[in-house]
């Protein structure tokens, strides 16, 4: 399997991704650390069951938020990004996924809980190495070092709706996940709630990689559903933005729902070391997908995105979204990179067609990849072409 398939998932049998390779920056840090953690949790998959859980903060106090909501990023240089996270020092806990009321996973709950910084204290037993560590589906990690005690010194007041859903024991996750949505908590905090075990009947740790997706997956489902009772759109629209060497575009055909998204990677960039072009799409149809999308975490992001988009105006579409990723883009940001941008994208406005064609040719500006080659790689639009439509039978 290629490396822009596996995406980090060590499908290869490897014990290390050798695509993401840590980076070695500097880091004043002692081994006793206090600060406003954002807050930030993480839980590790390796060695399931038995998993490294880690509260992160910077030695700052204040207003650290910022250092772990995605959401914040939109306008942000990745520059600035690296380095607010280069600054969050993970304290690694050990924890069996299966029992979540031990000390240990009782601090990361307790922080999960919060949508404002916490003070917290951190007793390390050495001064963590100066590495900072990447992933296809979260974002970038700082430096991280055993801990040998961690308190939480102060805290904020919980929103009453995360309270809530905490406190009830017999609320499925999916439904706290779908009351948290509604109610306007943001995706990212939805993820850690779910990631610490602070959510449904029977809790457990959900290591973070899995909660991003899960949560990105229920909620644009939930979604979906909803958009497929409302009409379809009028016409063909065209959507893009071009940002820190990433071109995304989505084409909205006046159909009922069905989804697409495909990435386009240049020679040197993240997944792709090799000397030539390499593009992968993946789509569902209406009924949605069994399976998992081999693009990853990346298709549901972005499904998530559209799924917002299309409830936000009450309408349904056939959707292709197309994302081309040009060389020297090479480090892993997280699938709230696509998310986020998207989101963007769709709040930007976009441009009418009557037809499919001209849709198309007005992506021929923009597209350095080619649309002619998109066309040709695009499993929804072929299947369109291959479905006849009830008139065509009278």
């Amino acid at each position: 399997m290629e490396c822009i398939q596996c995406r980090g998932r060590l499908r290869c049998s490897l014990p290390r991704c050798p695509m993401l390779k840590p980076m070695i920056r500097a880091v004043q840090v002692d081994t006793e650390l206090f600060g406003s953690s954002p807050p930030s949790i993480f839980v590790g998959r390796m060695n399931y069951p038995n998993v490294r859980v880690c509260p992160a903060l910077p030695p700052v106090v204040g207003d650290t938020a910022i250092y772990d909501t995605p959401e914040l990023w939109v306008e942000m240089p990745i520059g600035r990004i690296l380095k607010l996270r280069n600054s969050l020092i993970l304290s690694q806990l050990n924890a069996n996924v299966h029992k979540p009321y031990s000390r240990e996973v009782e601090v990361v709950q307790e922080l999960s809980l919060y949508n404002r910084p916490v003070e917290v204290e951190v007793s390390l037993e050495r001064r963590p190495k100066p590495r900072m560590s990447f992933d296809e589906l979260f974002p970038p990690m700082g430096p991280s070092a055993p801990a040998k005690e961690i308190k939480i010194a102060s805290t904020p007041k919980a929103p009453s709706v995360v309270e809530k859903v905490y406190y009830d024991t017999d609320l499925k996750a999916m439904s706290a996940v779908k009351l948290l949505y509604d109610r306007g908590i943001a995706v990212s905090h939805i993820q850690k709630l779910l990631s610490a075990g602070s959510l449904g009947i029977n809790r457990k740790l959900v290591p973070t990689r899995w909660a991003i997706t899960a949560v990105d997956d229920a909620i644009s489902k939930l979604l979906i559903e909803e958009v497929k009772g409302y009409e379809t759109i009028d016409e063909y629209r065209v959507f893009s933005l071009k940002v820190e060497k990433n071109l995304f575009m989505a084409v909205m055909l006046p159909e009922v729902w069905s989804f697409e998204w495909g990435e386009a990677w240049y020679p040197n960039t993240t997944w792709n070391r090799g000397g030539r072009v390499v593009c992968i799409t993946d789509f569902e149809g209406y009924w949605g997908r069994k399976t998992y999308a081999s693009l990853g975490g990346c298709y549901y992001s972005s499904r998530l995105a559209t799924a917002e988009y299309l409830s936000r105006i009450k309408r349904q579409a056939a959707v292709v979204v197309w994302r081309e990723i040009y060389p020297d883009f090479r480090i892993p940001l997280g699938v709230w990179f696509v998310r986020e941008m998207l989101r963007k994208m769709y709040s930007r406005g976009y441009e009418e067609f009557d037809t499919l064609d001209d849709a198309l040719n007005y992506l021929r500006n923009l597209s350095d990849y080619g649309v002619e080659r998109w066309v040709g790689r695009s499993g929804l639009l072929e299947d369109k072409r291959r479905q006849r439509k009830l008139w065509e039978f009278t």
